[in-house]
C-alpha cells in the first residue's frame, strides 16, 4: 500500500510538470503565430487591411498536425480576415495577451489573442487544436512513468524478501517464547539480524533478569516467613494452652506476660523479614531525597531511649552538634540501618551504646562481647547470627544483613570493627563492636555549621 501510493503520488507529480512544460511549449509557438500574422497588418488609405491572402496565411500558420483558425478584428470587434464566429476572451487591463481554451465548431481548441496599439489598434486571434499537445504528455508520462514502475516493481520484490528474512527471527522468537516454560526465566537467545530486534531481545532478557530477581526475593520472603514464625508460634500456642489449663490467675497473668513478649518477638521478625524483602526489590524503585544525618541519628536516639531505659543500657549519642551534613540518601532506608543496629546494639551490646556522626560517616558502638574478626563478614549474610544471638536464643540473623542490603542500594560502605581498637578505654568496654557505615562524598550536600 505504501508503495502503491507512491507511485500515484509520483504519477500526479509527473503529469503535472508534463502538461505544465508543454503547454508552455506550444503557448509560445501559438504566440509566436499571432505576432507573425500581426505583423502583416498595415494601415492604409482605407484603413487597416491584412496584406497577406488567404494562401499565404495558410502557409504562414500551415502546421501538420493540427487545424488552425485565425481572425483579425478591430478593437470594436468588426472582423477585418479571418472566420467571422470565431471569438476567445481578450487580453485583461495592460495585458498585450491572453490564451485561452475555448469550443469551435464542435472542437476543443487553445486559442490566443493578441491586442496591437495605437495609432492603429486591432487584435489578432489564433486558435488550434491539441492533438499534439495531448500526444506528447503522453509520450512523456510513458517515459517518466513505465521506468518508476518497473524501479518500484523492484523495490517491492526486494523490500518483500528483505522484510521477510529480518521478521524471521521474530517468528521464531515467537515460537521460542510459545514453548517456554512459565517458570523458565532465563534469557532466551536473539538473533544479531537487526538494531531493532537485537534491542528487543536485550530489553526481553532484561525484564527476565528483574522477574527472575523478584520472584527469588518473593520465595525467599515466603521461605523466610515459613521457617522462622514456626517456632515463635507454636511457642505462642504452647503458653496459651498452658494457660488455659491452669486455674490460678496469677498464672494466667504470667503466660499472657510471655505471649505477649513472643508476640513482640514475632512482629520483630516480621519486620525484619519484610525490610529484606524491600531491600531486595530497592534497586528497582529507590528515590534519593537530601537526609540530614545528625537529625535522623537523633530521631532514632530518641525512639529507642525507652526500651534502653528498660534494658538499663546507656543508650547516647555523639558528635550530632559538630554541623548538619546533608547527603543523597533515603530517608527510609536511613531509618532502617539506625533502628537495625541500635537494636542489634541493645540486644546483644553491654550498658553502654553510641551513635556517632564523624563527617560522613554514622557509626552505633557498643561495650559488648563484640565479634571475632573471622566472623564479622559472615554475619553480614542471611540468616547468620553471632555468639550472643545464639546464645539467648532471640532474632533471625537477618539484622546485619538488611543493614548490609541497605547500605549497598546507598552506594555506602559498611564496616565491622572492635570499639576498642578505635575508642581506647572511653567507653569500657573489654572489646565491644563498632558498626560504620560510610556514605560515598558524592552523596554529600553540604554541611552547615
Amino acid at each position: 500500500m505504501p508503495l502503491a501510493l507512491t507511485w500515484l503520488v509520483g504519477t500526479g507529480i509527473a503529469l503535472f510538470v508534463a502538461n505544465s512544460f508543454t503547454e508552455q511549449a506550444f503557448d509560445r509557438t501559438l504566440l509566436d503565430d499571432a505576432y507573425a500574422v500581426s505583423s502583416n497588418v498595415r494601415a492604409t488609405e482605407n484603413g487597416i487591411e491584412l496584406l497577406l491572402t488567404p494562401r499565404e496565411v495558410t502557409a504562414v500558420l500551415f502546421d501538420q498536425i493540427e487545424t488552425v483558425h485565425f481572425a483579425v478584428r478591430k478593437i470594436d470587434g468588426s472582423r477585418l480576415a479571418g472566420e467571422e464566429a470565431l471569438r476567445a476572451p481578450v487580453p485583461e487591463g495592460e495585458a498585450r495577451h491572453r490564451f485561452s481554451d475555448i469550443v469551435f465548431q464542435g472542437q476543443t481548441l487553445r486559442a490566443v489573442v493578441l491586442n496591437h496599439a495605437a495609432p492603429n489598434p486591432y487584435r489578432v486571434l489564433v486558435a488550434q487544436t491539441t492533438r499534439a499537445r495531448a500526444a506528447l504528455v503522453e509520450r512523456l508520462l510513458g517515459y517518466v512513468l513505465v521506468p518508476q514502475l518497473l524501479l518500484l516493481a523492484v523495490l517491492a520484490a526486494w523490500l518483500w524478501r528483505r522484510i521477510d528474512r529480518e521478521l524471521r527471527p521474530l517468528g521464531e522468537l515467537e515460537q521460542t517464547l510459545g514453548r517456554r516454560d512459565a517458570n523458565d526465566l532465563s534469557p532466551v537467545p536473539v538473533a544479531r539480524t537487526s538494531r531493532e530486534l537485537e534491542q528487543l531481545g536485550d530489553a526481553m532478557n532484561a525484564l527476565f533478569v528483574r522477574v527472575a530477581h523478584s520472584v527469588r526475593a518473593q520465595r525467599e520472603f515466603a521461605g523466610n516467613v515459613a521457617h522462622e514464625l514456626r517456632t515463635p508460634l507454636a511457642g505462642i500456642r504452647a503458653l496459651a494452652d498452658y494457660g488455659l489449663a491452669q486455674k490460678d490467675s496469677a498464672v494466667w497473668r504470667e503466660q499472657l506476660a510471655r505471649i505477649a513478649a513472643s508476640q513482640a518477638r514475632a512482629s520483630h521478625l516480621v519486620d525484619q523479614l519484610l525490610g529484606l524483602a524491600l531491600a531486595d526489590e530497592g534497586h528497582t524503585a529507590l528515590q534519593r531525597e537530601p537526609v540530614r544525618l545528625n537529625e535522623m541519628a537523633e530521631a532514632a536516639v530518641m525512639r529507642h531511649l525507652a526500651r534502653a531505659d528498660a534494658r538499663g543500657v546507656d543508650l547516647g549519642a555523639r558528635g550530632l552538634d559538630d554541623g548538619a551534613l546533608t547527603v543523597l540518601a533515603s530517608t527510609a532506608l536511613v531509618e532502617g540501618i539506625l533502628d537495625n543496629l541500635i537494636d542489634n546494639a541493645l540486644r546483644y551490646g553491654g550498658r553502654t551504646v553510641t551513635v556517632e556522626l564523624d563527617g560522613a560517616v554514622l557509626s552505633v558502638v557498643d561495650d559488648g562481647p563484640g565479634i571475632p574478626a573471622e566472623a564479622r563478614q559472615a554475619l553480614m549474610q542471611r540468616g547468620a547470627q553471632g555468639p550472643a544471638g545464639q546464645k539467648l536464643g532471640q532474632g533471625a540473623g537477618l539484622g546485619l544483613a538488611i543493614v548490609a542490603r541497605y547500605a549497598q542500594l546507598l552506594d555506602a560502605t559498611l564496616t565491622l570493627s572492635s570499639a576498642a581498637e578505635t575508642r581506647g578505654s572511653e567507653i569500657g568496654a573489654e572489646s565491644g563492636l563498632r558498626v560504620s557505615v560510610a556514605f560515598p562524598l558524592a552523596s554529600v550536600q553540604s554541611r552547615v555549621g
